[in-house]
């Protein structure tokens, strides 16, 4: 029986660039479908788009709000990581929806190593 393929999005926009905020998600969903397990790991800026109250500012165009998006990927089963050390230089550890896990810097080093892709946001 063949490994399941697995795919990392890692998120680095914030909510300053909505446009840039969307394709993590959608690809992630569109993963998920494929039977291919998505991740998207955020650090640096893209912890905005995971903190409570923030993606429901976030609409381009005739999409959805980024909350929907979000709450669509989650659902399809989408796992939600943030970098520790990131939190430490942005945010407090609890501002971030309840699906999103904090996990350790090394966490991404695994995550890239174990993908069979990679795409950056």
């Amino acid at each position: 029986m063949a490994e399941t393929k697995k795919i990392l999005y890692v998120q680095t926009s914030g909510i300053d660039t909505p446009k840039r905020l969307y394709s993590p998600f959608v690809l992630g969903m569109t993963a998920k479908a494929m039977d291919i397990d998505a991740t998207i790991y955020f650090l640096g800026l893209g912890l905005t788009v995971v903190k409570r109250g923030m993606a429901e500012t976030v609409k381009e165009g005739e999409f959805p709000t980024l909350k929907e998006i979000m709450a669509q990927a989650i659902s399809a089963g989408v796992e939600l990581l943030v970098c520790e050390q990131s939190t430490q230089m942005r945010m407090e550890r609890g501002d971030f929806i309840p699906e999103a896990k904090v996990v350790g810097a090394a966490t991404l080093n695994d995550l890239v190593l174990d993908a069979d892709g990679t795409m950056w946001f």
